[in-house]
């Protein structure tokens, strides 16, 4: 084992390999996700916009409809790896729970100032917020998503949308939230790259911890 690599394996944990696995995962499946959808959006746009073609995936209607489906299948059975080993894990009440208002509070204030507080492999109550809130996005896409495609089937679930039509803009509205997150988030691994590395290697070394 090279000197760089014995460092590495000494170096503590802050990603266990499952959360780094379904977090790529889940990367890839909503980027195709959002892609192919805006595809699918301007073949029968809800606004007046239509996204650029060059920004879209599919080619034409069917053909995003096939990337749509597929990448809902594996966005789908990750999530339910993910929240499986959340649970049995502890991972969610030890890193994401609880959020008090307190904190939040605090914290938010030290954002509005510049000073948003980040340690490798702990959650400030911030991130703790905004992590638990794109569970809850992930999980609304899928669902307005079901309602839009099997509206019949479905049909209770739409109705708790307002049909068919509300479904649509509950489901362009809960994408527009997620790419904003992954906008932030991305923003944030460029303010902080010392956080990008870890989320590879499920390690932090002494330069990553030093720059945080």
């Amino acid at each position: 084992m090279s000197p760089s690599a014995s460092r590495l394996a000494r170096a503590p944990l802050v990603h266990p390999l499952a959360v780094r696995v379904t977090h790529w995962i889940n990367a890839l499946a909503v980027l195709v996700m959002v892609l192919s959808g805006w595809r699918i959006y301007n073949a029968s746009p809800i606004f007046a916009f239509k996204f650029p073609a060059a920004l879209t995936l599919g080619g034409w209607l069917g053909g995003a409809l096939q990337w749509h489906f597929a990448a809902m299948w594996l966005l789908v059975g990750n999530g339910i790896v993910y929240l499986l080993y959340g649970v049995f894990s502890g991972h969610y009440r030890d890193d994401f729970l609880p959020v008090r208002l307190a904190a939040l509070r605090r914290e938010l204030g030290n954002a509005l100032h510049g000073r948003l507080s980040h340690r490798l492999g702990v959650y400030n109550p911030v991130q703790r917020l905004a992590y638990l809130g794109v569970i809850a996005l992930i999980a609304l896409v899928v669902l307005s998503g079901l309602a839009i495609w099997k509206p019949v089937q479905f049909q209770a679930l739409a109705a708790l949308m307002g049909g068919f039509a509300g479904a649509r803009v509950v489901h362009f509205a809960a994408m527009a939230a997620l790419v904003l997150f992954v906008v932030g988030h991305v923003a944030m691994v460029l303010l902080v790259p010392s956080t990008f590395l870890p989320m590879l290697t499920g390690r932090a070394g002494k330069a990553e911890r030093e720059e945080v």
